[in-house]
């Protein structure tokens, strides 16, 4: 199947569409050149590899590699370790973009390694040698939370990131006292988020990454309050990257009052 992709503008967005069409987009440059020396594969452990069937959503991609994406040798040894073999398509079409530091629409469904998609950017922006939050991570769910800082934790080894996660339902003194270290990405539900940095504890002045997973969630009449409070904390020069398998109105509205973002649509059968 041909995946090629066009850019076109619709109220105010730049939309990428997954599809058959005639022209082949150019991956956006990075200042960070990818490794050429291979042998440093050799020492990696990967896990055996996945045989199970896999859907289009998965599998239909133009051929681009992460190595092909001018990412750190130690982040690479991480997605590497983690048995990921090559990008799946809202890999190979957010991580490029993301990594240009533009705010990102995408639309993938779950399954579709829709995680790593924001994970790996944000990974390749920290500067662990800064004892700063540099990524901010929102999802809606204690259970989410806990699985993206596991997926943070796996690519991020071998690159010294410290992760944290934070959910409600737990003491802040837990928090409080983890906060006093080194933490670079913060993981966790809006109203703890919120909490934290409103009581000056979570310090997201200098936090340049801030990633909403399920956004239509997030974005709902409950949550919708809580992140704009939360925006207030960030720096100005941030970007915003939003994730989820449909997006109905109250997302593209409260996005296109506030953002310019690029709609990166990668499976066509979702709602």
């Amino acid at each position: 199947m041909n995946n090629q992709v066009p850019l076109y503008h619709h109220h105010g967005f730049i939309i990428i569409h997954v599809g058959p069409l005639l022209s082949t987009p150019t991956t956006p440059s990075h200042p960070h050149s990818p490794p050429t020396n291979d042998s440093w594969k050799s020492t990696l452990r990967p896990p055996p590899k996945d045989i199970r069937p896999q859907t289009e959503d998965v599998t239909a991609t133009k051929g681009t590699e992460f190595e092909d994406m001018f990412l750190r040798r130690e982040l690479l040894m991480g997605i590497f370790e983690a048995g990921f073999e090559r990008p799946s398509p809202i890999q190979e079409e957010a991580i490029p973009i993301a990594l240009t530091k533009r705010d990102i629409l995408a639309r993938a469904k779950n399954g579709t390694g829709k995680t790593a998609a924001f994970v790996i950017p944000a990974l390749q922006q920290i500067d662990p040698s800064r004892p700063k939050i540099q990524a901010l991570l929102l999802v809606p769910t204690r259970e989410l939370a806990l699985q993206t800082a596991q997926v943070c934790k796996i690519l991020g080894k071998h690159m010294a990131v410290q992760v944290m996660v934070t959910t409600g339902g737990t003491t802040l003194k837990d928090d409080i006292i983890r906060l006093a270290d080194n933490v670079h990405v913060l993981v966790g539900t809006p109203g703890r988020i919120l909490d934290l940095a409103g009581k000056n504890v979570a310090d997201l002045s200098e936090c340049p990454v801030f990633v909403m997973d399920e956004a239509d969630k997030l974005l709902s009449p409950e949550f919708a309050p809580v992140m704009e409070q939360l925006l207030s904390y960030l720096p100005d020069a941030r970007q915003v990257m939003l994730f989820s398998a449909t997006f109905p109105m109250i997302v593209k509205d409260f996005k296109a009052c506030l953002f310019f973002l690029l709609f990166l649509q990668c499976s066509p059968t979702a709602g």
